[in-house]
């Protein structure tokens, strides 16, 4: 009963403050700004805030924690240290960019740099990956490990239900606003809560001391503090060998934190270039500690595994979780959980709204040459509905996927057709003016074909997917180079697309963040180095 009440209690909280706060906040005149992009006035702490928030989800808290435990090793936090850096690359080059020019969504860059066929091309594909694989995805993961963490006696559909449904309120009503506030406020939490759990599993190790519990883990398994290996603790290959950080990797984060529309959407919302880059290298700082949630726990049962009932390496997290939290805290930690999972779902639905409505369907209000006003009221209204049907489809098809394990897993290789043709595009239209649009076609046809090949008939036995993600994003930006070659953007297009677009926020950068940006690079290579050489 105590940790019902408390879950209900602190729940509530979150939205009774979120509703409060967004009430404080300045609206835009502008009903699309103010709905879809926060009315551009987010500061750095929400922003920051949100993006970790919308990152963190139970996939992650008990996916990499079980990888990281049938490693045998720490090669996982290549997953956030290399975040950190990709998020560097958002804050200096990419953020720069789509604010100038007050985009809304990340493909507008796509339109002004090449054409319109090709924005809308990636939001469909954008769109294609939220819808299949996505939202359903957070909900049926999110569900499935709050039914396993917690004992839950509830049929898997009803948590489904009640996370859609309460996620849904928070984006289908509030907006981008809400969204990210409520997500600042669950982050809080969850930066708490998710520092907890290690922190009482290391003095359980130490047998009451935190120290006691780290000089456990050096003396007892100090292999098992390797950041860069080739072979997990069975002789298998590792999740993530150390020669794909030079490759795949790298690609793949900079997809994930610098154009996909989920994550990219907060920074847009920014209230100037300098809230939007201090917010986003504050999140990239908080990656530095992000291993110790997503990944020490997964060591730490290492050394635990007389005492927890672990069957399978999905079981890591939560069984860590029950073994070392009190009973009063558990509905507060579930609180938590619920919050970084309508984060993840509510964040998605929001972006999905925003792509449909700005490259889409506000296009063809503005052929048919209706008022400004009324235009804005019908485009928010249409996001409205659009983003309730996503959220009931999301709410059918979750539970489905408790049956379909092999379609669940063709679902999760789907994501990289879409991100390696896109992150070509966007980096060669980035770094390179002549590029052409007829590229850009290529490139996507290239990207899926060759990332297709890899995936699903492995024309190469045994090479690990992120070599193959890179082989498939280069062949995709060879092929815009070879039209840019070939086929080269003419002077004039480039002068048009050069000229300077009114910035509706102010595009004065923070003065320290490329000082911010050096320090976060050089706490994380010393990072891995001081754990390689503690397991040396």
């Amino acid at each position: 009963m105590l940790t019902i009440s408390t879950f209900f209690l602190a729940t509530a909280s979150v939205a009774v403050i979120t509703f409060l706060w967004v009430r404080r906040l300045d609206r835009s005149e502008n009903a699309i700004d103010d709905y879809f992009a926060g009315g551009r006035g987010l500061a750095w702490p929400v922003v920051g805030g949100s993006l970790l928030l919308t990152n963190l989800s139970t996939e992650q808290l008990v996916g990499l924690n079980g990888a990281v435990f049938k490693d045998g090793n720490l090669v996982g936090v290549a997953w956030e240290a290399l975040a950190a850096f990709a998020m560097i690359a958002t804050a200096l080059l990419f953020l720069p960019r789509y604010l100038a020019s007050g985009f809304t969504t990340t493909p507008a860059f796509l339109e002004k740099r090449y054409d319109r066929a090709t924005r809308q091309l990636v939001s469909a594909l954008f769109l294609f990956g939220y819808v299949t694989v996505l939202l359903p995805v957070v909900l049926y993961t999110g569900s499935l490990a709050l039914k396993t963490m917690f004992d839950l006696d509830l049929p898997l559909w009803m948590v489904v239900v009640g996370i859609g449904v309460l996620g849904s309120c928070y984006a289908i009503v509030g907006g981008l606003r809400t969204v990210a506030v409520s997500d600042t406020l669950n982050g809080i939490g969850l930066l708490i809560g998710g520092l907890a759990v290690p922190a009482l599993a290391l003095i359980a190790l130490g047998d009451g001391s935190l120290i006691g519990g780290f000089e456990v883990l050096a003396r007892d398994r100090p292999e098992s503090l390797a950041t860069l290996a080739m072979e997990d603790k069975s002789g298998e290959p590792v999740s993530v060998p150390w020669p794909t950080l030079l490759t795949g990797m790298m690609f793949i984060q900079v997809f994930y934190w610098s154009t996909n529309q989920v994550i990219v959407q907060r920074a847009m919302g920014a209230r100037s270039l300098a809230e939007g880059q201090k917010g986003v290298l504050f999140a990239a700082s908080m990656k530095l500690i992000g291993p110790l949630m997503l990944c020490l726990p997964g060591i730490i049962a290492l050394h635990m595994t007389d005492v927890l009932e672990i069957t399978a390496n999905d079981q890591v997290y939560p069984a860590i979780v029950r073994h070392v939290l009190p009973d009063w805290s558990l509905g507060l930690f579930g609180a938590v959980l619920v919050g970084a999972i309508l984060s993840s779902f509510n964040s998605a639905l929001n972006s999905a709204s925003t792509l449909f409505c700005i490259d889409f369907y506000q296009p063809r209000l503005v052929a048919r040459g209706l008022d400004e006003q009324d235009m804005a009221k019908q485009t928010v209204r249409t996001g409205q509905l659009f983003a309730t049907g996503l959220a009931i489809a999301a709410m059918v098809v979750a539970p489905l996927l408790a049956r379909m394990e092999s379609i669940f897993e063709y679902l999760q290789k789907i994501n990289g057709l879409y991100s390696v043709p896109i992150i070509a595009i966007f980096l060669v239209g980035l770094l390179s003016r002549r590029a052409p649009a007829i590229g850009a076609k290529w490139a996507l046809a290239t990207g899926i074909t060759c990332y297709a090949a890899f995936t699903f008939f492995e024309p190469i036995p045994g090479l690990h997917w992120l070599h193959g993600y890179f082989i498939s994003t280069m062949s995709a930006i060879a092929m815009l180079l070879i039209f840019a070659r070939l086929q080269p953007r003419s002077d004039d297009q480039v002068d048009a697309e050069l000229q300077a677009a009114s910035s509706p926020v102010d595009m004065t950068p923070w003065p320290l963040a490329r000082r911010a940006a050096t320090t976060i690079v050089v706490l994380t290579i010393f990072i891995y180095v001081s754990l390689q050489s503690l397991a040396s």
